[in-house]
């Protein structure tokens, strides 16, 4: 029996809730957390080989650019902590309802948005 199901390709048109794109930010942190990493690793690595490391290290992480990627991993980080621990209040039965959890959602989002600029501002200034 074949089933004649709309099939909708445009995903531009799709509307998710608030709570749909808070989980789907949360892992898409999780992994950007995981790329940047690398980067943390290498420059903890080459800064405690040796002097010259330190002062290479130093000298890489004081660019606009390398200053960017601080940032970029410092609010992966703030919204992954966020969101792990709004999913932490959901799993003790808080926040499970449509509503409260849309708004919890909100909430954590805009609270990521706060945190990242005060970050920024931490950072460059």
């Amino acid at each position: 029996m074949k089933k004649q199901r709309p099939v909708n390709l445009d995903l531009t048109t799709i509307s998710l809730p608030a709570s749909a794109k808070a989980s789907i930010l949360h892992r898409v942190t999780g992994v950007a957390m995981f790329i940047a990493l690398i980067l943390v690793v290498w420059a903890w690595a080459v800064s405690l080989s040796s002097a010259e490391g330190f002062e290479l290290v130093k000298s890489v992480l004081t660019s606009h650019f390398a200053k960017f990627l601080a940032w970029g991993t410092i609010t992966v980080l703030l919204y992954h902590l966020i969101g792990g621990i709004r999913h932490m209040v959901m799993d003790l039965g808080y926040w499970e309802e449509l509503s409260s959890g849309n708004t919890s959602a909100r909430v954590a989002i805009g609270l990521w948005i706060v945190l990242a600029v005060l970050a920024g501002g931490w950072l460059w200034f």
